[in-house]
């Protein structure tokens, strides 16, 4: 079973983001992490990252189209992008909501997210090791 993990703004500057919050390790790191942990839970992982709304909501239709689960870490767009939540509503297989801290013990309005209402399930503040947790639920999600 293939599944698509979405990473979105900022992502792509892992490792020298704010790495007081997001750690060192860089995303090409952070991909190969996902590779090798879907991998062991027979799962085939495709990571995507990308600034653009626009770019986003045009894989989550792509998803929606051929049943293809989701991770999806909305990073910025989780708090106000009702167009990606909407694509991400539209979807036909397991979504799960990802985050590498916890946006519960940040500045306040990082505390609501537009895309959890339409997910199974989020996972949050285990930095790197969440993208793990979330495959595993997944792998769990997809078992049933």
């Amino acid at each position: 079973m293939k599944v698509l993990i979405i990473n979105g703004p900022n992502l792509g500057r892992l490792g020298t983001r704010e790495p007081e919050v997001y750690g060192s390790t860089t995303h090409a790191e952070l991909t190969q992490i996902c590779e090798v942990s879907g991998a062991e839970l027979g799962l085939e992982v495709e990571v995507r990252q990308s600034d653009d709304e626009g770019e986003i909501i045009k894989w989550l239709h792509e998803c929606a189209d051929v049943q293809l689960p989701v991770i999806i870490n909305p990073a910025a767009f989780t708090h106000y992008s009702i167009a990606i939540r909407d694509a991400a509503a539209m979807l036909t297989a397991p979504l799960i909501e990802v985050h590498i801290s916890n946006p519960h013990t940040r500045e306040e309005f990082r505390h609501v997210s537009v895309i959890s209402a339409v997910a199974h399930g989020v996972i949050a503040g285990f930095g790197m090791n969440s993208y793990r947790l979330a495959l595993k639920a997944m792998s769990d999600l997809l078992v049933r």
